[in-house]
């Protein structure tokens, strides 16, 4: 890796008073509203005439502000989840309420739109066009939204500037390291101002500095925006670092 890390991060976002406490000395996401609901929900999948269970009857509140750790092994059923909670896949049975809203009932287009507005996505595979420079990759996001061009280019500028990628901006994917590269996907996932993000393995590809250096930021995200954090990851260390851990088996949370 090259200079250009997330070494710094915490420290400065500190020093910037962006964490917020209670009274108590912990994060006030413990006294926050839930911001997702999920009620029996089921996911099936049928393989020739037999029906194999994925997601298992789950029942889960998650708070707003909360940084919260999906954990399992491979086939447990934890990206699945995960993709319910976004509006990817739709559960065979159950209930996903995201701020009030239950997904489920809205249409196709009415659910994209809602995805764009308040869930920002972190992929394993980033999904950076090889042909676009940094910026480019990070403004496709907020195509949706309509932002004006003005608008856009400051808070990549700002965001860049908080991460430690402002230099990079005009670099392409190649040009980059794989930190520099999930930091440009988590500036991505925040540029519409999402209420919850959803990151898929997040720390997969990374050597453990950078990982522990994402995870960081993760948190600052969760103080300094009030928005829900949710990763899916098979790394037990990482998993230990947030606020709530749900552990997954066979389908089934504990």
């Amino acid at each position: 890796m090259d200079n250009s890390d997330l070494a710094n991060i915490g420290s400065d976002l500190d020093n910037e008073n962006m964490t917020i406490n209670n009274d108590n000395g912990h994060n006030d996401a413990a006294l926050s509203r839930p911001v997702i609901q999920l009620e029996h929900l089921f996911k099936e999948y049928k393989l020739g005439k037999q029906r194999i269970s994925v997601i298992d009857d789950v029942n889960l509140n998650i708070l707003e502000g909360e940084f919260v750790a999906i954990v399992g092994a491979s086939g447990s059923g934890k990206s699945t989840l995960l993709h319910l909670l976004g509006g990817l896949d739709k559960p065979s049975q159950g209930r996903v309420i995201i701020d009030g809203q239950d997904i489920n009932k809205l249409s196709d287009s009415r659910l994209s739109k809602f995805r764009n507005q308040a869930i920002g996505f972190i992929f394993q595979s980033f999904y950076l066009q090889p042909f676009l420079t940094l910026r480019q990759n990070i403004e496709v996001a907020s195509m949706p939204a309509r932002i004006n061009k003005k608008e856009r280019r400051q808070k990549i500028d700002d965001l860049a500037k908080q991460v430690d990628l402002y230099d990079r901006l005009k670099h392409r994917p190649r040009e980059l390291s794989g930190g520099q590269i999930q930091r440009a996907a988590i500036i991505r996932a925040l540029l519409n101002n999402p209420k919850i993000i959803l990151a898929d393995e997040p720390t997969g590809n990374l050597d453990s500095k950078n990982s522990q250096d994402v995870i960081s930021l993760f948190k600052d995200i969760c103080s300094q925006y009030k928005t829900t954090v949710i990763i899916a990851t098979h790394d037990q260390e990482i998993a230990s670092q947030a606020d709530h851990i749900i552990t997954i088996k066979d389908g089934k949370i504990s």
